[in-house]
């Protein structure tokens, strides 16, 4: 398979732009602006949904829907909330399931963080190290964090990941999907798209760099593809490797 996807350009190697200096300068500076943009709002969205938490609670616990002329807590839901209610369960849940030491730091914390927290005290009971815990969730990467709490909950090590997201034609499917089929094939259907479509990349870059000679490359595609493999392909590669050498 390796080399069938390798693309040439008139026999000519790809040539980088001429770098203009002065508008490189401005553009990152506006990408740097922007991702400053949405850092400040995710962080005060983290921190709303956890006030908006709190008062729930408290608009519960106090029968403060009585001020609006309802009938019960469910029916305050269904006027605020009239898309999902379970929204509304999740965010109060946090405030619930969390030992109340813990509530005078959520602000900081933000609450996707508190959601991990609560994972962790509602599954530890009683043997939940609430001082550990919340320290992870104030210093670690969110990400990170997740890791951790899934770790800690499952005891499997998770490797980060992310959504990608692609605009194809429908004219394109069609050979996407047979790509997408035949690694699936290769490498058995019980592994997710995200590997298959990686199959297919390595394929690219190993045929992309035979002719180049950018051995790492290569030696990363290659080195990927063989990961993928299953055992009895594996066992067969090394027998065929030995041969060669």
């Amino acid at each position: 398979m390796i080399g069938l996807t390798n693309l040439r350009i008139n026999g000519l190697p790809l040539v980088a732009p001429k770098l203009n200096r002065r508008r490189a300068l401005i553009v990152l500076e506006k990408i740097d602006e922007i991702l400053h943009w949405e850092r400040t709002t995710e962080q005060e969205r983290d921190t709303r949904f956890v006030d908006l938490g709190r008062y729930l609670c408290e608009v519960r616990a106090g029968q403060y829907w009585r001020v609006d002329n309802l009938k019960s807590f469910d029916e305050f839901l269904e006027k605020k909330f009239s898309e999902s209610r379970r929204k509304a369960y999740y965010l109060m849940a946090i405030h619930e399931q969390l030992p109340k030491q813990v509530h005078r730091d959520l602000r900081q914390v933000g609450w996707t963080r508190a959601a991990e927290l609560a994972k962790v005290a509602r599954r530890d009971g009683q043997r939940f190290d609430c001082a550990t815990w919340l320290h992870k969730a104030q210093n670690l990467p969110k990400e990170q964090f997740k890791r951790e709490v899934e770790h800690h909950l499952t005891g499997k090590e998770i490797e980060s990941w992310e959504i990608i997201y692609f605009k194809i034609y429908k004219s394109q499917c069609g050979v996407i999907e047979r790509a997408l089929e035949t690694a699936a094939q290769m490498l058995g259907t019980s592994k997710s798209r995200g590997y298959f479509l990686e199959m297919i990349c390595a394929d690219f870059l190993a045929g992309a760099n035979l002719d180049q000679g950018d051995s790492e490359s290569l030696l990363l595609a290659v080195s990927r593809l063989f990961s993928m493999l299953p055992d009895a392909h594996k066992t067969k590669f090394f027998l065929q490797a030995q041969k060669m050498s």
